[in-house]
């Protein structure tokens, strides 16, 4: 059932629930609604990171260096992907699961969560930092490693497929806002599955805006009042009922514009891999052009003609408010990118 047909059964305050008691979101969760009121008409920045941006301990850092930045300068909103590769591998596990290969897929799914680890240990964090965001992996290990039991079949269906795959992010989230607390930026996880309200089109879920938005902004606008950088998961989203949905695969710019808009954001800077949005695969053509300044219509015919930088979801959301979206390198960030919107007199870029 789609949260349409839920709308008279929600409110945004059964949602949420209180937050835990002695939690760290518990202060936050007590501003005054005129401090979150007042928050909102603060500049507000949005990154969303790529896979190949967060590869490892590494990138993990390199990464919310550029947050780091921003936020001498505004308050900034992250949203992430998994790391490079780990989504096929997941999915992978629930193929062999599907295949009734269970050891196969538990070993797969134990390689996985070392995976994290490592990357864990190669933070260097803090002995307490570090003992506090181990034991959040390994709960989410158990977690995973409970979907993939050695022995047994197990039924597998699109609905697990999404859990299982969700997985990633939600890895990424933790490891990257402790990246940020190791550079001295208060941060923490969000799961944007507690506030992205979708039907139940597992694997292909299509969000509620109205529900998310209210949602959202409850969770996100008090922390970025506080100066706290909320880390949020791209990628996935719940039914009412609060089953793991993903939004579809490559998903994670569409999650990033998503949140972009509901904390009312300037921009939107996709951290990528390339240097912008170019005419054609530059990794396949060497004739690729990189375009500097585009319309929310130009890229969003670009990218719905199978451009992969960017999902086409992405811009009819930014052409709402006339957020600026940048798509930028981030292994290059102090190339210009490309930048989509209006131009600064108020035309079409």
């Amino acid at each position: 059932m789609c949260p349409e047909q839920q709308e008279a059964r929600l409110s945004v305050e059964g949602e949420l629930g209180p937050p835990e008691r002695g939690s760290s979101l518990e202060k936050v969760f007590t501003f005054s609604t005129v401090s979150a009121s007042r928050s909102s008409q603060e500049i507000v920045t949005a990154f969303k990171f790529g896979g190949s941006s967060l590869l490892g301990a590494e990138g993990m850092l390199h990464s919310a260096a550029l947050a780091r930045e921003a936020a001498l300068r505004s308050r900034v909103c992250v949203v992430v992907s998994a790391m490079k590769g780990v989504t096929d591998r997941l999915l992978a596990v629930a193929e062999l699961l599907a295949r009734n290969e269970p050891q196969k897929a538990r070993r797969r799914a134990e390689d996985i969560t070392g995976l994290h680890l490592e990357t864990l240990q190669d933070l260097k964090l803090a002995e307490g930092e570090r003992e506090r965001v181990e034991r959040e992996l390994r709960l989410l290990s158990c977690d995973l490693l409970h979907e993939t039991p050695a022995q047994g079949r197990v039924v597998v269906n699109d609905a697990l497929r999404d859990r299982v795959a969700s997985f990633g992010e939600r890895y990424a989230a933790r490891l990257f806002a402790a990246a940020l607390g190791k550079l001295g930026v208060p941060a923490v996880p969000v799961a944007s599955s507690d506030f992205v309200l979708t039907c139940d089109n597992f694997r292909d879920a299509k969000p509620h805006l109205e529900h998310t938005e209210r949602r959202g902004r409850a969770i996100l606008m008090p922390l970025l009042g506080a100066g706290i950088v909320p880390v949020v998961t791209g990628f996935i989203g719940a039914t009412a009922d609060g089953r793991i949905t993903t939004l579809g695969r490559n998903s994670s710019d569409f999650s990033g514009a998503l949140v972009a808009h509901l904390v009312d954001a300037e921009e939107l800077v996709i951290w990528t891999d390339v240097d912008g949005v170019f005419t054609a695969n530059p990794h396949e053509s060497e004739e690729a052009k990189l375009l500097h300044e585009l319309s929310y219509d130009e890229a969003h015919a670009l990218a719905a003609s199978g451009a992969k930088v960017l999902h086409p979801k992405v811009l009819p959301l930014a052409a709402q408010t006339e957020m600026t979206v940048w798509v930028k390198n981030t292994f290059k960030p102090q190339m210009r990118g490309t930048r989509i919107g209006l131009r600064e007199d108020g035309g079409v870029a």
